[in-house]
């Protein structure tokens, strides 16, 4: 890094992306949209921003762009600014929608808009993921990691490009143990003692196994069902044999390792949030889209249908909020602009900082019940019940065979005895409950997670920031700032219930 401390402030920040244009994949998503809403606001005259969105044409594309992105009640203080039609105009002028997928080489664009983009884009920012823990391995595989192969490519062939900025994920690390630094995969590099990981053997061993499917189910009404299971179980399968814990964090680190084997002299910036929580401070407090792990807490202690939950309450869950990490992608953008060949990972995190355990989190949540009790259909008040935690998998499997398992069995047994009288509702809660034991199979490793990120190369960057007049905040992405206990019962909560439990 070549910048000094103190050399960076709010308005070197915005000044940077004057006559920048930026092709953005995933602006659909949560953190995307976060951060084409603030270069917006902070850089009215930024040159474009192209969004690559999946959609059959260019109409199709500006309508899910309209949609999805611009009518979100995050761009309020856009449109505020921007009043009597004008936001709809600067939008227009400013906003290049895209009918396109990384999925596909090329992005899936044409030839006149290629040679476009490659003669305008100056920074890329790779921002699309499938983020399901359990995906199909092929379709993992096609966005997480070939996604970043054809950017890549694409990227070289760029004239002014200053910068990829890739986003991944601070699981991507694994289930390890201890103080995990900001230090890129290696090639072939896995978690797991003696084995090699081939990312064009694992292409191949999709490849082939989706041909066997086909070969074996050749006419079947099933096979596309067979298929979409068995592709799952694959990604699972796979991920653990390289000791990754789920297919979504696996294929996230094939993507860095990919970028990094082919980068070559484009400057890249991989960017690993934790958590994305929502907004903190601007443009909207508490605004987020979509549902967290960690939310799921909340989301049952609203509705009152979730007694128990599996996770240790004194463990650390590193969330940061999505207005951080849009933040830090900013200040790192501008901070490695046309840095030859520079390859930087960054974790965007807090457990090493200011650490959140769940108990705050929960604390905060019943705090907020009581104090505010919601409401059922009738009108009546929704009692706040207490929840029951689980600090090992092994002590729910047992909560699960006592209270559901054991039942089942004699449901079953009864059943036999009545020849087949309760076979559809024992067949219909065996399946809830196989269901249910399997969402803690893949998501269990995720909820006792036990490491803590270093980020010292974040807090270099942090120290670059000025910090002497108050618009100097705009870009804060220092998680010491928040106070856990206020965020969570005065923002995240109430942001949940307004946007999430609309």
């Amino acid at each position: 890094m070549v910048m000094m401390d103190g050399s960076l402030d709010a308005e070197k920040i915005a000044a940077y992306f004057k006559g920048k244009s930026i092709l953005v994949t995933g602006a659909t998503g949560f953190l995307g949209k976060i951060l084409v809403e603030k270069i917006l606001r902070v850089q009215p005259d930024v040159r474009k921003i192209y969004l690559l969105v999946r959609a059959i044409d260019a109409d199709c594309a500006k309508q899910r762009v309209e949609a999805e992105v611009t009518d979100a009640e995050l761009f309020c203080l856009l449109r505020e600014k921007h009043v009597k039609g004008g936001f709809e105009l600067f939008v227009d002028e400013k906003i290049v929608p895209l009918a396109g997928d990384v999925i596909f080489e090329n992005m899936g664009l044409d030839a006149p808009m290629l040679e476009e983009l490659a003669k305008e884009v100056d920074i890329i920012v790779n921002a699309a993921a499938t983020t399901n823990f359990y995906e199909r391995y092929d379709v993992a595989l096609d966005v997480n990691v070939m996604g970043v192969k054809y950017l890549c490519q694409f990227a070289k062939n760029c004239a002014n490009l200053k910068m990829l900025l890739h986003v991944s994920t601070a699981f991507a690390a694994g289930d390890r143990e201890g103080l995990i630094m900001e230090k890129p995969f290696k090639k072939g590099e896995t978690l797991k003692e003696g084995t090699y990981l081939d990312i064009d053997a694992e292409l191949r061993l999709v490849g082939d196994v989706k041909k066997e499917l086909l070969q074996d189910g050749a006419g079947s009404v099933d096979h596309d069902r067979t298929e979409r299971k068995a592709m799952k179980e694959l990604g699972l399968q796979r991920s653990r044999h390289f000791g990754w814990s789920n297919t979504y964090v696996f294929t996230k680190a094939m993507g860095e390792m990919l970028l990094s084997q082919l980068h070559g002299a484009i400057p890249v910036v991989i960017l690993r949030p934790s958590i994305i929580a929502s907004i903190f401070r601007d443009p909207l407090p508490g605004w987020m889209q979509g549902t967290r792990t960690i939310d799921t807490i909340i989301i049952g202690y609203a509705k009152q249908n979730l007694s128990c939950f599996l996770a240790d309450l004194e463990l650390t869950m590193d969330v940061i909020p999505g207005d951080m990490v849009a933040n830090a992608m900013m200040a790192a953008m501008v901070a490695h602009s046309g840095e030859e060949g520079a390859e930087v990972m960054y974790h965007t995190t807090s457990s090493l900082r200011n650490p959140a355990p769940y108990g705050v989190l929960y604390e905060s949540g019943r705090r907020h019940f009581y104090e505010n009790p919601r409401l059922g259909k009738d009108g009546r008040v929704i009692p706040t019940k207490e929840m029951h935690f689980f600090k090992t998998i092994a002590s729910f499997h047992l909560y699960m065979l006592v209270k559901y398992k054991l039942p089942l069995e004699i449901l079953h047994l009864v059943n036999l005895l009545l020849c087949g009288l309760f076979s559809q509702l024992y067949e219909d809660l065996n399946r809830k409950y196989k269901f249910v034991v399997h969402l803690v199979d893949v998501y269990g490793p995720f909820a006792f997670f036990r490491g803590c990120f270093d980020d010292m190369n974040l807090e270099r960057l942090r120290l670059t920031m000025a910090a002497t007049s108050p618009e100097d905040d705009l870009f804060n992405f220092d998680p010491k700032t928040i106070d856990w206990n206020e965020y969570f019962y005065k923002i995240h909560i109430p942001g949940i219930l307004k946007y999430v439990l609309k």
